[in-house]
């Protein structure tokens, strides 16, 4: 007898028909898989409002944090951002699917919240585009990113 991951991008669909994402997303940020206890209570602190999972280009996510000898707002050192990609990079061979990456729409970007090791793990992999939570931290975000018209996207190899 199979367990659903309950952090899946299924887990997550069916959290967004049941009217629960934000409990999802808070569930997920305070899992040991993400560790990002502080984002879950700036969100729920903001009340920020959640749409997904949808699928987005990966060339369109502004990554927060990697590898500390490129510019990010938050450096990891280099060996530590490497080991926990190589380990991704051979979980998705093996035929994981990570969950969905969360990102905020501000001012009509993409900026990667969680998941930066998963967003650069799935690029490697050859991915285009991937499953995403998207963030609003207040409705006019939320209004701007309805009003934007749809993409064609590709089915995921993810």
């Amino acid at each position: 007898m199979s367990r659903e991951d309950p952090y899946s991008v299924d887990a997550a669909k069916q959290a967004e028909a049941d009217g629960h994402l934000g409990e999802w997303v808070t569930s997920f940020l305070s899992s040991p898989g993400s560790d990002n206890e502080a984002l879950a209570a700036q969100l729920a602190f903001a009340g920020a409002s959640f749409v997904g999972p949808v699928r987005l280009a990966l060339d369109d996510l502004h990554p927060l944090a990697g590898p500390a000898d490129h510019d990010f707002e938050i450096p990891v050192p280099a060996r530590e951002w490497d080991d926990e990609v190589d380990a991704m990079d051979e979980s998705l061979a093996r035929g994981w699917e990570p969950p969905p990456l969360l990102v905020s729409y501000r001012e009509g970007h993409y900026v990667l919240e969680d998941g930066n090791h998963r967003h650069d793990a799935l690029r490697r992999a050859g991915a285009t585009h991937t499953w995403a939570i998207v963030a609003f931290w207040d409705e006019a975000a939320r209004a701007d990113f309805s009003a934007r018209p749809e993409q064609g996207e590709p089915s995921p190899p993810y």
